[in-house]
């Protein structure tokens, strides 16, 4: 039942978020609390028919740790005291031993700190026994290059067995590298590295647009920043920030997303981060409050906004985050997430009203996008003055159990009337045979390849300077 539960890929992911878990006990606060805190920290997974092994240099755990509760099932009071200081995920003490089961019927977690050394083996007989419930500790010397843990499954189950093994192997490999690439982007971002079987996981940006934070300072100043939103309740810390990741997409991408020739929106849509794991990906459901309400719901015309949260708590306060018991995926049901969907709703709004207003004047809208730089949003919570933020209206009694709370709601650029015309742009399209398109960029820029919007433009440019003749 335990381990039904839970799928392979969970199960891996669960050791890895023991190796962060990991850092947050053995790094130094100052490290952790920094731009980069999980730098020179690795795991490393490798699987194959043989067995599974996983391997980080991130600490180790302590032998008291080990003794007292690690290889429990369930998460004693100790364990919740221990961790009261450290924004861990673990929370019902059973992923190492769910995963561990899962995969085989014989391992070994072998683990180095800077004071001890020590190996657990968990047999075929004892998983087996009814009766035999004491695992054996041994105290070992320092064999590990850093301080970490390795552990290694064996007597793998049938079904793991296969899912290891040659053609199986090279879809889970490519299917976990991705999971770890969207659900680790954060701490990859922060400086952690993940090799699966000798890939190392690539990292994934979660980076929104802003003008510059002098033109954001001035009260009146209109400049593309991402709308912020932030508080505490119950010991969880929110930061909320969505905005643009890029320019708007034009006609022509709208119409390839449409088509299928491209996909540009993978990174567009609601990121959600708990005790810097990302438990939801780029989400574009009603789930994060697309379609719902007074939102649309998601288009290829929205594909450059994005939003993400953080929520962060301590210790026992962990279980308070709004996951799912595989810390893969959001309780929506949580009265902590329902309250702040509401201000994810309100941020996604200010972006798709703007798409809307700019809609008919793309090409001035791209001009000042490209002057915008891209940057980590939660800088800006330090960065944007007092008093630029406004303080929520407390309108329900849940609302009242939040504090600290407060919002930024940026003042972007509206389109402005044509110097000349005294009207608003407009925009020109058509289409034409791809060979015919390719033809005429040869002949105007000697690249056949090039933007059919650019060779639009061109076109337009040379026929408006014979008119003006």
């Amino acid at each position: 039942m335990l381990t039904r539960d839970i799928d392979l890929k969970d199960a891996i992911l669960d050791l890895l978020d023991n190796c962060v878990d990991g850092i947050q006990r053995n790094a130094p606060e100052s490290s952790i609390e920094s731009d980069k805190p999980y730098k020179n920290f690795r795991a490393e997974i490798s699987f194959s028919k043989e067995g599974f092994i996983i391997k980080d240099n991130c600490g180790g755990i302590p032998i008291e740790v080990a003794q007292k509760y690690a290889f429990k099932m369930g998460r004693p009071e100790a364990a919740n005291k221990n961790d009261a200081e450290y924004y861990t995920i673990g929370t019902y003490g059973i992923g190492m031993k769910r995963a561990i089961f899962k995969m085989g019927c014989s391992s070994q977690v072998s683990s180095q700190t800077a004071s001890d050394s020590f190996k657990v083996t968990i047999s075929p007989e004892w998983l087996s026994s009814d009766s035999e419930w004491d695992l054996p500790l041994e105290e070992t010397d320092r064999w590990l290059p850093e301080n970490g843990t390795v552990i290694e499954v064996t007597h793998l189950r049938d079904e793991i067995a296969i899912a290891f093994s040659p053609p199986q192997q090279s879809v889970l490999h490519n299917s976990l590298v991705g999971e770890i690439s969207h659900n680790y982007s954060y701490i990859i971002n922060k400086g952690f590295t993940v090799i699966v079987n000798g890939s190392e996981v690539p990292l994934l940006p979660l980076n929104l647009l802003a003008d510059g934070i002098e033109q954001i300072k001035q009260n009146n100043a209109a400049a593309i920043a991402p709308f912020l939103y932030e508080a505490e309740k119950d010991g969880v810390e929110i930061k909320l920030a969505v905005g643009f990741y890029k320019d708007i997409p034009d006609g022509e991408e709208i119409d390839d997303e449409m088509k299928g020739v491209k996909n540009s929106s993978e990174t567009s849509g609601w990121t959600v981060i708990c005790n810097d794991r990302v438990v939801l990906y780029c989400d574009k459901s009603r789930l994060t409050g697309w379609g719902e309400l007074t939102v649309p719901g998601h288009h290829p015309q929205f594909n450059a906004i994005s939003g993400v949260i953080h929520f962060r708590s301590k210790g026992k306060d962990a279980s308070k985050l709004p996951i799912t018991t595989t810390k893969r995926g959001i309780d929506a049901s949580s009265n902590l997430y329902l309250y702040v969907k509401e201000f994810m709703r309100e941020g996604t709004k200010v972006f798709t009203s703007y798409t809307y207003k700019w809609k008919k004047n793309l090409e001035e809208e791209k001009t000042r996008t490209k002057q915008a730089r891209l940057a980590d949003p939660i800088q800006f919570f330090e960065t944007i003055p007092k008093e630029r933020w406004t303080q929520v209206n407390k309108r329900t009694s849940e609302s009242r159990s939040f504090y600290k709370e407060r919002k930024f709601t940026p003042t972007l650029p509206t389109p402005e009337l044509s110097a000349e015309v005294g009207e608003r742009k407009r925009k020109v399209s058509f289409s034409r045979p791809e060979k015919e398109i390719e033809m005429v960029a040869e002949y105007l820029f000697e690249d056949s390849e090039c933007e059919p919007s650019r060779v639009g433009e061109a076109c337009f440019e040379q026929v408006l300077k014979s008119a003006k003749k």
